[in-house]
């Protein structure tokens, strides 16, 4: 009896200090109310985080990283200042290894299921490289357009937004066979796959183009707001950052109609989903917009680029200063 006691008093003590954490929460900073998500995702109670935390941790990788992806176990950057992309154990951001790219400015990294691949982001880069994950061996280089974006894989293909081409470049992950190039909008950047479709943000003209995967056939093209980049999907909706009006578009997968448009004074960038949130990064500004509503569940006050989900935590890169961040 006298054990049972004191472990209630524990569950109550616990309890007591997230109501005053509750209460004593800025503004600027992510309220630690409880997560909506923890109900779904057990990785987040096994590991205590069953609220939207208040702080970061920020680990050290190569100069200006902007994209992420996540490995299974580890989280990459691609670090554009330098040439390089980072890994980063996810479970204790431990540096794994710094591994040359051959490229001018690693943009975007995307992971297909063995191996890691970087888009070149310079104005003068024309390929992509290909790394084994388990230890960073650039396994070969492929040509594609000029300063392609952040990609996609679809679960046998890697699709590349070439932002100088209006286009994008499909190729086979198993050998870089290049399968077929397919028109875009103005300044293709930022990709997505829903399961059937590859969805291209054009951040140029403020569309979104979306694809057949099988066959890369336009199946339409639909307006977001000004200056569209980053890109996820929710498992029912694709949702578009505009960095070009502080907004974040919601549309349908299915016939791409408006679902909502909302605002994120901020220049948005990277968009990313955790199961229950959307996770919007920009200039000052990191927002977390309930997928339900879009309404805003926490805003904390710090600049970044990409942003990637490890299943428990989410990353973001912190181009001004060469570090991720973990939340």
């Amino acid at each position: 009896m006298k054990s049972r006691l004191i472990f209630i008093c524990l569950v109550a003590g616990c309890l007591s200090g997230i109501v005053a954490a509750q209460q004593n929460a800025s503004t600027d900073t992510f309220a630690p109310i409880k997560d909506e998500g923890t109900r779904l995702n057990p990785n987040k109670i096994a590991l205590l985080h069953w609220y939207l935390g208040n702080s970061a941790t920020e680990f050290k990788v190569g100069s200006q990283p902007y994209g992420l992806c996540f490995d299974g176990e580890n989280i990459w950057s691609a670090n554009f200042g330098d040439g390089t992309v980072s890994k980063i154990r996810a479970s204790d951001g431990a540096n794994l290894g710094t591994f040359k790219t051959t490229l001018g400015s690693p943009y975007g990294v995307t992971f297909d299921g063995a191996n890691i691949w970087v888009s070149d982001g310079s104005s003068s880069g024309t390929s992509v490289a290909k790394l084994r994950a388990s230890d960073g061996k650039l396994l070969a280089t492929y040509p594609v357009g000029q300063a392609a974006g952040w990609m996609t894989f679809d679960g046998a293909n890697i699709w590349l937004p070439n932002g100088p081409g209006s286009s994008v470049v499909k190729l086979r992950a198993s050998d870089g066979k290049d399968i077929g190039t397919f028109p875009a909008g103005a300044g293709a950047i930022g990709s997505a796959f829903d399961g059937t479709n590859v969805w291209i943000t054009n951040n140029g003209d403020g569309t979104v183009t979306k694809l057949r995967a099988s066959d890369g056939k336009l199946l339409g093209t639909f307006a977001t707001g000004h200056g569209a980049l980053g890109i996820a999907f929710d498992g029912t909706n694709m949702w578009v950052a505009n960095r070009g009006d502080g907004t974040v578009t919601e549309l349908r997968a299915s016939d791409g109609s408006v679902v909502g448009t909302y605002p994120v004074p901020n220049s948005g960038y990277g968009v990313a989903f955790d199961g229950t949130y959307m996770w919007v990064s920009g200039d000052n500004y990191l927002y977390v917009l309930r997928a339900r509503d879009g309404s805003v569940a926490g805003v904390r006050n710090i600049q970044g680029e990409g942003l990637a989900f490890d299943g428990a935590n989410m990353w973001m890169a912190g181009q001004n200063f060469s570090f991720v961040n973990k939340f």
